[in-house]
């Protein structure tokens, strides 16, 4: 199944972490998206690549922010990072991240 160029760089990767997979039990899905993808996009997006329904979208935008560098001492800008929590139909579920638990 090839990837439509529609939704290619909304959904940039699952987000791995042990409150994701928690997530999983009440049919929530975290992913890491596009910073400038709405809503309507994100729930189209997981819809056609992963086939199941979406019924919500909450999503956390995290601003950027200026960091010291452990390895230069300089100062540097780290990106405006967006996660999206999509909540599916019961019964479904997306093989991504139950292929990443085993």
């Amino acid at each position: 199944m090839s990837t439509p160029l529609i939704h290619q760089n909304t959904i940039v990767s699952p987000s791995v972490t042990e409150k994701s997979y928690a997530l999983t039990a009440k049919n929530k899905y975290a992913f890491k998206v596009d910073p400038g993808a709405s809503k309507y996009q994100i729930k189209k997006a997981v819809k056609d690549l992963f086939s199941v329904d979406v019924l919500s979208v909450h999503t956390i935008k995290r601003a950027s922010r200026t960091v010291r560098s452990p390895r230069t001492g300089r100062y540097i800008n780290l990106p405006v990072t967006k996660k999206a929590i999509v909540q599916i139909k019961k019964g479904q579920k997306i093989e991504i991240f139950s292929a990443l638990k085993s």
